[in-house]
């Protein structure tokens, strides 16, 4: 029986991978760091989203401390450094985003102003309040975007590791 469609190969020259910090995140970043490996030369997107109410909930409750911007953006570099970074080769070009705003729009405005070939994610699990907090956030991205959207479920892991 023959195909009736070409063979494409894919060629992910620019990759988004979107964190929330998670368990899941941290496990979908091995397919994103995969992805590069695999095309020498591409660039990979580490993207954090600070939702915008969370961001100035901070900015008045800790104002009384001094360069509070500046120390969020520390602990969240040592975070990224130790969860991605660290185990990352040196020949992978990653850079790191931090964008303030609503999560999926801020993850459609990135891939859109980058030109992304692929998107990223993890997929929390089924309950309703992961649904609500990023479940909803994987699924808008997902319909929107304009690029390929890898999405990885956390049971994924429970399947390709035997130890869990």
């Amino acid at each position: 029986m023959e195909n009736n469609y070409s063979h494409h190969q894919t060629t992910f020259q620019r990759i988004l991978f979107c964190t929330d910090l998670s368990e899941n995140a941290d496990f979908a970043f091995s397919f994103a760091l995969d992805a590069a490996k695999r095309q020498p030369g591409s660039e990979l997107y580490i993207l954090h989203i600070i939702p915008e109410s969370e961001a100035q909930f901070w900015k008045t409750y800790v104002y009384e401390v001094e360069d509070v911007d500046n120390k969020a953006k520390h602990d969240l570099d040592e975070r990224i450094e130790r969860a991605y970074l660290s185990i990352s080769p040196k020949d992978v070009n990653i850079k790191t985003e931090y964008r303030i705003g609503k999560d999926w729009q801020e993850i459609l405005d990135f891939a859109h102003q980058k030109q992304i070939d692929l998107i990223v994610m993890g997929r929390q699990g089924s309950g309703t309040l992961q649904k609500a907090l990023f479940g909803n956030v994987t699924e808008k991205v997902a319909r929107k975007a304009e690029c390929a959207v890898l999405i990885v479920p956390l049971s994924y892991q429970k399947r390709t590791d035997p130890e869990l």
